[in-house]
C-alpha cells in the first residue's frame, strides 16, 4: 500500500515539473466546462491511457514502443484538428456534419460541449486518451523505480496499478489547477467579454504544444529546463517509503563491499530486511556471510526451479528430481564482471565433483534487455566454456522464488533438498569448496576430494585487486546514471550535441552527438567520444553494436595516449578494437602501479551503444 501512495505522490509532483507543460494546453482547453461531464472524463482517459502504454512499453519491448509511436502520430493529428477548430470556430459547423472525423468530435466549442450531455463525456474521454498517448513525464526516481521494477518483475497487475496510481496523482494535481483556472476563465469571459479571444488563445497554445511534442521538445528541452525539478522531492519520498516496504528486487544494481551486484531497491531497504528463511516456498537470506563450520545450519527448503523460458546444456531440472544430489545454484548474467570472475571457479567445481554427486545449475537472470536474447547467452556460454546446466530466467521466476538480490549469488543445497549455505559476490572460493565437500560427505560419499581447485583465470575473468579499485560501477543510461561531468546533465531520449568537460575522479562524460536512453547511450554519428576519470587496474565497458548489428570500430586512449602495455584483451597496443556483439569489453589493464587516469573511447562508426563501466 505504501508503494502505491509513493507512486501517487510522485504523480502529484509532476504539476511543478517542466515535463507537464506540453499537456497543459489540452487540459486548459476544457476550462469553463462542467467538471463531471468534461474535465473528469478527460483526466481519467489520460491516466488510463498512460498506464496502459507504459505497461506495454515495460513488458512488450520494441513492438509496443513502435505501436505507441503510431498512436502518438494519430493523437498529434487529432489534437492539431482540435486546436485549429478552437482557433477558427466556423470550421466547427462544417466538421460536425454526419460523416465528420473523430478529431472533430473532440473539438466542439466549450458552449456546445457543455450542452451535449453524454456526447460531451465521450468526447472528453477520447480527448484524454489522445493526451495520454502524448504525455511523456520526466523519468524521476519514482517513475524510474516503477518502470525498472516492472522490467525485472515481469508482467503483473500490480505494476499496472502502480503506473495508474502515478498517472492519477498527476491527474489530481491537473484537476486542482483546472478548477482554479476555470474560475479565472469564467470571470474573464463575464467581466471582459473576451471569451472568443480566450478560446482562440487556447487554440494557439494547443497547436504550439502539438508542434513542441512533434519536435521532441517534451522529452528533450523540457526535461532539462531549470524551471522546476522534483527529483530531490521524489528521492526523499523513495527513501522514506522504501525503508518500510517488503523485499522486492529490481533491475537497478550497485556494487557492494563483497564484490556482488545488488538490486538498488533492496539496498535502500536493507535496514528493514529480516534474517532467516521466509515461508511460502521462497527464501530470505541474512546479509552476513555464514562461515563454513562443522555443522551447517538449515536455511530453508530449496525453492522451485520452475519458470525458466529455456534450459541450456540440459533438459529442464526440478527440485524434486534433484533429491539425493548436492546442488549449487549460481545466479549470474553474462555482462556482470563480478559474475565473470566467479565462473571459472564454478566451472572447476562442476568438473571436479560431477562424478561425486554435485549438480551445478547456472540461473541466467538478465540485467540489460539484450541479455534476454537466448542466442547472446548461448554465445556467452560457449565463450566462457560453461558445461553445466543453465536456466534462462528471463521472467525472473527462479530469482523471485529464491528471493535473490545479487549477481553472483551461490546457494548450496544438500541431498535432502535443504539450503545449507549461501554466498553473495566474488571471493571466499576456498570456503565455498569446503562447503561442497562437507555436503557431499553428509550425502554418504566416501571418496570426496579434500584438496582445493587451483584456478588460473585470464582476461576479464582474472580476479581483481580490490585494494586498488577506487572507482564504482557506473551506468550510462539515465535511469541509473550518476557523476556526469557536465553540470547540465544529459538530455534524455533525444539526440543532443555534447561538449567534453574536465572530469574529476569517477566522473564521466560524452562528446559529440548522442541519444541517452534509460539503459544505454547511443552514438548518432562517427567520431563520438565517451570518457571516464578512474582509479583501478582494469576498466571494462558494456557495449553493443548498432541496431542493425554492424560492427563498430573504436579507438581508446589513456591520458591522451595509446594504451601500449596497458591495453585490455579487447584492444591492441594502439588502442584499436571492434564492437561485434553485446557484451562486456575489457579495454584497459594497467601493467604497472595503479593511479588516477583519464580513459577515452572514440567510436569511428555511428550506432555504438554504451551501457555501463565496471572496474577491477
Amino acid at each position: 500500500m505504501l508503494l502505491f501512495i509513493l507512486a501517487y505522490l510522485g504523480g502529484v509532483l509532476t504539476i511543478v515539473s517542466p515535463c507537464i507543460l506540453p499537456v497543459l494546453p489540452f487540459v486548459f482547453a476544457r476550462a469553463g466546462q462542467p467538471f463531471l461531464r468534461s474535465t473528469l472524463p478527460m483526466l481519467i482517459g489520460m491516466a488510463a491511457t498512460f498506464a496502459a502504454v507504459a505497461t506495454l512499453a515495460a513488458f512488450g519491448g520494441g513492438w509496443a514502443v513502435a505501436a505507441n509511436e503510431y498512436g502518438r502520430y494519430a493523437a498529434l493529428v487529432l489534437l492539431a484538428i482540435f486546436g485549429i477548430i478552437l482557433l477558427f470556430p466556423a470550421l466547427s459547423d462544417y466538421l460536425t456534419r454526419p460523416l465528420v472525423s473523430l478529431g472533430a468530435r473532440l473539438s466542439q466549442s466549450a458552449d456546445r460541449s457543455s450542452r451535449s450531455g453524454g456526447s460531451a463525456i465521450a468526447a472528453s474521454l477520447l480527448l484524454g486518451v489522445a493526451t495520454g498517448l502524448l504525455w511523456a513525464p520526466c523519468a524521476g526516481p519514482v517513475l524510474g523505480l516503477i518502470l525498472t521494477g516492472a522490467a525485472l518483475q515481469g508482467a503483473s497487475v500490480g505494476t499496472t496499478l502502480l503506473l495508474l496510481a502515478y498517472a492519477l496523482g498527476a491527474a489530481t494535481s491537473l484537476a486542482l489547477a483546472l478548477l482554479i483556472g476555470g474560475r479565472v476563465y469564467q470571470a474573464m469571459k463575464q467581466s471582459l467579454g473576451v471569451g472568443e479571444w480566450l478560446r482562440r488563445g487556447v487554440g494557439v497554445a494547443v497547436l504550439v504544444a502539438v508542434v513542441a511534442i512533434a519536435m521532441g521538445l517534451d522529452t528533450g528541452l523540457l526535461t532539462q529546463a531549470s524551471l522546476a525539478s522534483t527529483a530531490s522531492l521524489e528521492q526523499n519520498l523513495v527513501d522514506r517509503f522504501h525503508a518500510q516496504e517488503p523485499n522486492k528486487p529490481s533491475s537497478v544494481v550497485m556494487k557492494n563491499e563483497g564484490g556482488a551486484m545488488m538490486s538498488a531497491t533492496n539496498q535502500m531497504m536493507m535496514s528493514a530486511k529480516p534474517d532467516g528463511a521466509a515461508g511460502g516456498g521462497s527464501m530470505t537470506m541474512a546479509m552476513t556471510q555464514k562461515p563454513a563450520v562443522a555443522q551447517l545450519p538449515v536455511e530453508g527448503s530449496v525453492p522451485s526451479l520452475d519458470g525458466a523460458v529455456q534450459w541450456l546444456n540440459s533438459p529442464p531440472l526440478t527440485a524434486a528430481g534433484l533429491k539425493g544430489k548436492v546442488v549449487l545454484v549460481d545466479f549470474w548474467t553474462y555482462s556482470c564482471i563480478n559474475c565473470l570472475r566467479a565462473i571459472p571457479y564454478v566451472e572447476a567445481w562442476a568438473q571436479k565433483y560431477r562424478d561425486q554427486g554435485l549438480v551445478v545449475i547456472g540461473v541466467h537472470a538478465p540485467e540489460f534487455a539484450f541479455e534476454k536474447n537466448v542466442d547472446n547467452v548461448k554465445k556467452a556460454i560457449a565463450d566462457l566454456g560453461i558445461t553445466y546446466p543453465v536456466a534462462i530466467d528471463n521472467n525472473y521466476a527462479i530469482w523471485r522464488a529464491f528471493d535473490n538480490e545479487y549477481w553472483p549469488a551461490h546457494y548450496f543445497i544438500d541431498a535432502q533438498g535443504q539450503v545449507r549455505h549461501h554466498h553473495f559476490g566474488e571471493g571466499d572460493y576456498d570456503q565455498s569448496e569446503r562447503v561442497i565437500q562437507q555436503l557431499l560427505a553428509e550425502a554418504g560419499k566416501s571418496d570426496v576430494s579434500s584438496d582445493i581447485v587451483n584456478v588460473k583465470a585470464t582476461g576479464a575473468e582474472a580476479a581483481s585487486d580490490e585494494a586498488d579499485v577506487q572507482s564504482p560501477e557506473t551506468y550510462v543510461g539515465y535511469l541509473r546514471s550518476q557523476n556526469f561531468a557536465d553540470d547540465a546533465g544529459t538530455v534524455n531520449d533525444a539526440a543532443h550535441d555534447y561538449v567534453a568537460a574536465m572530469p574529476k575522479l569517477n566522473e564521466w562524460g560524452l562528446a559529440g552527438n548522442w541519444t541517452v536512453g534509460p539503459q544505454e547511450a547511443t552514438a548518432n554519428s562517427a567520431e563520438t567520444r565517451l570518457y571516464y576519470r578512474f582509479h583501478a587496474r582494469d576498466l571494462h565497458l558494456v557495449l553493443g553494436p548498432s541496431s542493425d548489428g554492424k560492427p563498430i570500430r573504436f579507438q581508446i586512449t589513456v591520458d591522451g595516449k595509446a594504451p601500449g602495455d596497458n591495453h585490455g584483451v579487447d584492444t591492441d597496443a594502439d588502442g584499436n578494437g571492434v564492437v561485434t556483439g553485446q557484451r562486456l569489453y575489457q579495454l584497459v589493464r594497467a601493467s604497472g602501479p595503479v593511479s588516477d587516469h583519464t580513459f577515452e573511447i572514440k567510436f569511428l562508426d555511428p550506432g555504438a551503444q554504451a551501457y555501463a563501466f565496471t572496474f577491477g
